[in-house]
């Protein structure tokens, strides 16, 4: 099996970081390259170094500084601008992205929808095989309960740590979509206060948590009259989320242009 070489952008921030580190110790994997903006303090210094793993000889460099067919694949985890940047790269060089940034805005989705017509874009809310397996699982739920009796409460509770910026987070969007398109809900509330009134039945709740360093978890409530069902899928540490990027950049590479996602990699 041939070496696939990743260029890692976004590679000092915190799952960058733990990339680097666990990409250098793959040996299906070549960290190849190290990507931060153009103002980063660090830029020049060893990615490895960064990252607590020992020295690469891979510097922490900008886009336009790595060699032209040095690289097979890019993974992003980044911001949803710099997330952009890396599409525009990608799309220039006709590299395939493992997309993991969250918190895009709708026109920004649709750019990225719009460049998988051009290359293969692997994207997901989140890069966790656990994560993606309790999606498929919310799935089978939500079709086998949508015809309950007492009718079906759905509630969503997600947890985080303190600087995740978008919420609620879009793993948790992306859990209510799944259920809303296999049992109907039409409208979904984020947090409740007041007096809002009797929970209508069409509606997903929402509630957001922000804590400490929590790397992630969330809790799907099928609420029924007499009887509860809870699926919780829980993060201990970011390497799950990491590991799962890996995982589908070696999926990713050699695949034709196309919107791919972890049920792919993971053959559901």
């Amino acid at each position: 099996m041939s070496v696939v070489r990743i260029a890692i952008h976004g590679a000092a921030g915190r799952m960058g970081q733990r990339l680097v580190a666990l990409g250098a110790a793959d040996p299906e994997l070549q960290v190849a390259a190290a990507i931060e903006s153009a103002s980063h303090p660090r830029l020049g210094q060893d990615a490895g170094a960064i990252a607590g793993s020992g020295e690469l000889g891979v510097p922490l460099t900008t886009a336009q500084r790595v060699p032209a067919g040095s690289v097979d694949v890019v993974i992003d985890f980044s911001t949803p601008a710099g997330a952009l940047s890396a599409l525009e790269f990608c799309l220039a060089r006709k590299l395939p992205l493992v997309l993991a940034t969250t918190g895009f805005e709708p026109e920004q989705r649709k750019t990225v929808i719009a460049a998988a017509e051009r290359i293969p874009i692997l994207w997901s809310p989140s890069m966790s095989l656990a994560v993606n397996l309790a999606m498929r699982l919310s799935a089978i739920a939500g079709t086998a309960l949508k015809n309950h009796s007492s009718g079906v409460d759905v509630e969503i509770i997600e947890r985080h740590h303190r600087f995740k910026e978008d919420s609620p987070s879009g793993t948790a969007l992306k859990f209510g979509e799944i259920i809303a398109g296999v049992m109907g809900q039409t409208s979904s509330t984020h947090g409740r206060e007041g007096r809002p009134g009797q929970r209508p039945a069409s509606e997903i709740g929402y509630h957001a948590v922000r804590t400490g360093d929590n790397p992630g978890e969330h809790t799907i409530i099928f609420g029924m009259l007499g009887e509860t069902l809870e699926l919780t899928v829980r993060a201990s540490n970011r390497d799950c989320y990491a590991q799962g990027a890996l995982a589908a950049a070696r999926f990713l590479f050699g695949k034709p242009p196309g919107l791919y996602g972890m049920s792919d990699v993971l053959g559901l």
